[in-house]
C-alpha cells in the first residue's frame, strides 16, 4: 500500500485509536486479513467469521511486525477501532485509489472473469507496472484488499468484480471507480439467485453505468445482452468479438492439434497472429476482451499479440493441464462450474483428446434454481454428442441428472456411470485409466473435485516406473 500514517487512516475510516504510542507511525506494508500473510509494516484487518475471529490474532500479528489492527473493539495492542470493519476497509480503499495515478480497469461477466483478468494482467504488465485481483477475490472484501496492494509505481489496477444480486457491482464501483469497464458475457451462473438472465444483465450493466464520460466501456459484440449495455453508459463504447462490426475481433479461428486456440487478431491499429498457450476455443473471447482493453490503453497490436501468445494460467484449478509420465493427461478445471463453462470445458477436452480416450469427471453445478435439472441433463447429453469416451458423474441428485441425460441421449450404458463421491471416482479411475487417456475434472467449488485431479497426479509422482496406479 502507499504509505499512510495511523492517524491519517483513522481519519479516513472514521475510527478511534487505541494503544497507539505514536499516531505518526506509517503503514508501509500490505493490508491483510489473514494473519499468516502479515509482514513488517502491515495493517491487519480483523474480521469476525463464522468459525474464526480475527481479533483473537491481534497480539500475534503485532508480534510479527504489523503496525496496527483495524478492529471493531480494542484488542490490547495498537488498533484503529471502527463500528463496521468492512465499511472501513472500503473507505480506505477509496481513499487510496483516489491518491493513485493508476488507471482502474474493472471487469465482470457470468463466466471467464478470472481467466480474462489473468490474460489482461499478463498483457498490461508488459506495458507498465500492473496490480490485479489474485484468484477470484472479487467481492466486498477481496476487491478493496486488492486495491490497497497498489503502490505509487502502479500504472494499471485490474479489478475483477463479482455479483450475487442487484446493487453488488454498484457498491464495488463506488469503492474503486473504474475508468475502463469490461463486460464479458451474461450467462446462467447464479441464475437461481438472480431469477433470470435479464436480471443478471441488469446487475452486470451497473459496471458501465459507473463509468465517467471520458471512460471506455468494452463490450462483447457477440452477446446481445452485453451489446445492449451500450445504451446504459456515457462512456465511449468499444466492441470485441467475432462479429463483423467488432472493433477488436478474431478471424481464422482454429485449434492446434493440442487443442490450443489460434487466430488473427484485428484491432483499429492493425492485425497480428495469436496462438494461445491456454486450452479450448472459449479462450478466444477472453483474449479478445484483454486485447480490447490493451488497445484502449495504447498498446500496439503486435505487442498485444505477443503478450497473449506468451500468457499462461495464473489462477489454480482453471484448465490446468498436466501430463503424467505414463502419458495420461489430467485437466483440472475444478474451481467452479456453470452450464457455459461446462460446455466449453467439454469441447476443449474433445479437442485435446483427438485419437485418445477422453474422460469427463463432472459434479453438480450450484445455484441454478429451477433450471438445475434441465441444465445438468443438457450437459450429460452434450458429452454424448461430443463423443466423450466416458462420463463419470460424481455426487448426489444433480450428478444423477448428468448421468441420466447422457444415458437418454445415447443409451451409453457402460460409457456413463454415477458414483457417490470423489473417492469413488478416484477408485474407478485408478482401476480403468490407460496410458494416453485425457481426464477432465470439473464441478462447482463446493464439490471438491480437485481431490480427484490431485490424487491422479500424486499417483504418478509416487509410481517408480511411471505406470498407471492400480494396473
Amino acid at each position: 500500500m502507499i504509505a499512510l500514517s495511523l492517524a491519517e487512516i483513522a481519519t479516513v475510516v472514521g475510527g478511534q485509536t487505541y494503544d497507539i504510542p505514536d499516531p505518526a507511525v506509517q503503514v508501509t506494508g500490505s493490508v491483510v486479513r489473514d494473519s499468516r500473510e502479515v509482514e513488517p509494516g502491515s495493517l491487519f484487518v480483523a474480521f469476525v467469521g463464522e468459525r474464526v475471529d480475527g481479533h483473537d490474532y491481534a497480539a500475534d500479528v503485532v508480534a510479527k511486525g504489523a503496525v496496527a489492527v483495524l478492529a471493531s473493539r480494542p484488542v490490547g495492542v495498537p488498533a484503529i477501532v471502527v463500528d463496521d470493519v468492512q465499511a472501513a476497509l472500503g473507505a480506505l480503499a477509496r481513499h487510496v485509489v483516489e491518491r493513485l495515478g493508476a488507471t482502474l480497469v474493472a471487469l465482470t461477466g457470468s463466466v471467464g472473469k478470472t481467466s480474462s483478468k489473468d490474460l489482461l494482467a499478463q498483457v498490461l504488465r508488459r506495458h507498465a507496472p500492473t496490480v490485479w485481483t489474485p484468484g477470484s477475490l472479487n467481492n466486498e472484501i477481496g476487491l478493496p484488499l486488492t486495491a490497497l496492494s497498489a503502490t505509487d509505481e502502479t500504472k494499471f489496477l485490474v479489478l475483477e468484480m463479482g455479483a450475487r444480486g442487484i446493487g453488488h457491482i454498484r457498491y464495488l464501483t463506488g469503492l474503486t471507480p473504474p475508468r475502463i469497464g469490461l463486460v464479458l458475457n451474461v450467462g446462467t451462473a447464479h441464475i437461481g439467485e438472480f431469477g433470470g438472465r435479464e436480471k443478471i444483465a441488469e446487475a452486470k450493466g451497473e459496471l458501465v453505468e459507473s463509468l465517467p464520460d471520458d471512460g471506455a466501456a468494452i463490450l462483447n459484440a457477440d452477446d446481445p445482452l452485453v451489446r445492449a449495455m451500450a445504451s446504459r453508459t456515457k462512456a465511449r463504447v468499444l466492441l470485441f468479438g467475432e462479429a463483423e462490426d467488432a472493433d477488436v475481433r478474431a478471424e481464422n479461428v482454429r485449434l492446434t492439434e493440442n487443442g490450443q486456440p489460434a487466430f488473427t487478431l484485428h484491432t483499429p491499429s492493425g492485425c497480428s497472429d495469436v496462438t494461445l498457450r491456454l486450452y479450448g476455443e472459449h479462450h478466444v473471447s477472453n483474449a479478445l476482451a484483454a486485447a480490447a482493453v490493451a488497445h484502449e490503453l495504447g498498446m500496439s497490436v503486435d505487442e498485444i499479440a505477443l503478450a497473449l501468445s506468451e500468457a499462461g494460467t495464473l489462477s489454480r484449478w482453471r484448465m490446468e493441464v498436466t501430463e503424467r509420465p505414463d502419458g495420461v493427461t489430467v485437466v483440472n478445471d475444478a474451481y467452479n462450474a456453470n452450464p457455459e463453462s461446462m460446455r466449453a470445458a467439454l469441447r476443449a477436452l474433445v479437442a485435446m483428446g483427438k485419437g485418445r480416450r477422453t474422460w469427463a469427471v463432472l459434479g453438480h453445478m450450484a445455484e441454478l434454481g429451477d433450471e438445475g435439472l434441465a441444465e445438468h441433463d443438457a450437459v450429460g447429453r452434450l458429452a454424448v454428442r461430443l463423443n466423450v469416451s466416458k462420463l463419470v458423474a460424481v455426487g448426489g441428485r444433480e450428478a444423477s441428472w448428468l448421468q441420466l441425460g447422457a444415458y437418454n441421449e445415447g443409451s451409453w450404458g457402460e460409457e456413463s456411470v454415477h458414483v457417490s463421491d470423489a473417492q469413488a471416482a478416484i477408485d474407478l479411475l485408478r482401476s480403468e485409466l490407460r496410458a494416453g487417456d485425457v481426464v477432465l475434472v470439473k464441478a462447482s467449488r463446493s464439490v471438491g473435485l480437485e481431490r480427484v485431479a490431485t490424487a491422479l497426479l500424486d499417483d504418478a509422482a509416487v509410481s517408480s516406473e511411471g505406470q498407471v496406479s492400480g494396473r
